[in-house]
């Protein structure tokens, strides 16, 4: 799918089964196979996404050269399974991320122990791991605002070090909630994993257990969309219904339900039936408008950054004038997240500030729109989906590259038009 022109219904009111929580699944992917757990995950949930796909794909069939295409996760999580894995291989992906940043953890992994070096230029990849299944360990420091999926990377290999893994973050921690999602699901397959003080994990050195069923949660940052869709709808009578989200879950990006109740939308969870009448174990989170429309909406989102480009989008559309810190992580996401949220923004007629590069301000004012804009997506998954909800308020939008929500959301369009929106092909 090259561009889409998108078009709104009149009323919203659909049931979406979203895709499973990426999060979760690259996680259990790589303890199964730290675990020698033949199980891997089913394809139906495991081949929901780009970024899962491609991590499947190389467990399953261990190439010399694993090329992760865009996926971040998988390149930092395989980058350390690698490294405590039989044999030597070079780790690649595409051009973008051969420009996204992988020293830290690089660094980190030699202090461990293990044999890496730059197949390119120094502190990106490609690299070319020689594995080393019994790597020391031991303690090591790491960064803490640059991206806790490195932390989580050295985290899951901590089992299988002979010393086990005594890690120390230094600065900012961002992304917490990701880390203790990691530190959970170690934990439930047999893992030793605790915070021993605020700035501190230790990880004793005992293997992980086999565990070849797991149930995989729905993917909450997979509901923003959706959350944006009711709060911009003026149907009063909106509602949404998205089974397989756990009030108590454990993604950290389950806070969207809180944040969007700031800002006009409620969230109930009720019981499926089955065909029998009798309660099924799936919840369903039921989404409707409440008269809640703050004046001002100011939010930390250091703990869910990539809930930032959802709730930018939805506040500019409806008006509502914020500041939004703990944005650091964004610069070295699949774009520069919050100079592409500007360039785009800007064509809609929001001109939003940005400081300190975290920090981005809009003040409540919107100039003309230019006309017939199309949104660049940046090779962005969640460029294209926040700016799909701004057509509810504009009439309609285009969006560039619409593909790309394949890495993440594969049938998000799909939904949309099972949910009535109209969707049509467009020249780039």
């Amino acid at each position: 799918m090259n561009a889409i022109r998108l078009t709104p219904p009149t009323r919203l009111a659909a049931e979406i089964r979203l895709p499973a929580s990426k999060s979760i699944c690259n996680r259990v992917l790589a303890i199964k196979a730290l675990g020698k757990d033949d199980g891997l995950l089913p394809d139906s949930v495991a081949a929901g996404c780009d970024d899962t796909r491609v991590m499947l794909e190389w467990l399953r069939t261990r190439p010399a050269t694993v090329d992760i295409g865009a996926a971040g996760t998988a390149m930092r999580f395989s980058t350390a399974l690698l490294a405590v894995s039989e044999g030597s291989h070079t780790i690649t992906g595409s051009e973008r991320m051969r420009h996204r940043p992988i020293r830290p953890l690089v660094d980190a992994l030699r202090t461990l122990g293990a044999d890496i070096t730059y197949a390119g230029e120094d502190g990106f990849p490609p690299l070319h791991i020689a594995g080393r299944p019994s790597l020391p360990g031991g303690y090591v420091e790491i960064e803490g605002g640059v991206s806790s999926q490195y932390i989580s990377a050295l985290l899951m290999i901590g089992p299988m070090l002979s010393k086990g893994l005594q890690l120390h973050l230094t600065g900012t921690i961002v992304s917490r909630p990701y880390i203790d999602l990691t530190l959970q699901l170690m934990r439930q397959f047999g893992a030793s994993a605790e915070w021993t003080s605020e700035r501190d994990i230790h990880v004793e050195p005992r293997p992980y257990e086999r565990c070849p069923d797991y149930l995989v949660e729905a993917d909450w940052s997979a509901a923003s969309y959706w959350y944006a869709m009711v709060m911009l709808s003026p149907d009063a009578a909106a509602e949404v219904r998205l089974p397989g989200l756990f009030s108590e879950s454990l993604q950290g990006d389950a806070a969207v339900a809180d944040i969007f109740q700031q800002l006009g939308v409620s969230t109930t969870f009720v019981s499926a039936e089955s065909a029998y009448g009798e309660r099924a174990a799936e919840p369903i989170a039921v989404l409707r408008k409440n008269s809640v429309k703050p004046v001002r909406f100011d939010y930390d989102f250091v703990r869910q950054p990539d809930l930032a480009q959802t709730v930018v989008v939805a506040c500019c559309m409806a008006g509502i004038p914020f500041r939004f810190e703990g944005l650091q992580s964004l610069k070295i996401k699949e774009t520069d997240r919050i100079e592409a949220l500007r360039a785009e923004l800007a064509k809609l007629g929001f001109h939003v500030q940005q400081e300190q590069d975290r920090i981005m301000t809009w003040d409540g004012r919107r100039a003309v729109p230019l006309p017939d804009a199309a949104i660049d997506t940046y090779e962005d998954h969640r460029m294209a989906m926040a700016f799909a909800p701004a057509c509810i308020t504009d009439g309609s939008v285009r969006i560039n590259d619409a593909h790309v929500v394949s890495k993440s959301y594969p049938g998000y369009w799909d939904d949309l038009a099972r949910a009535g929106f109209t969707i049509q092909p467009q020249q780039k």
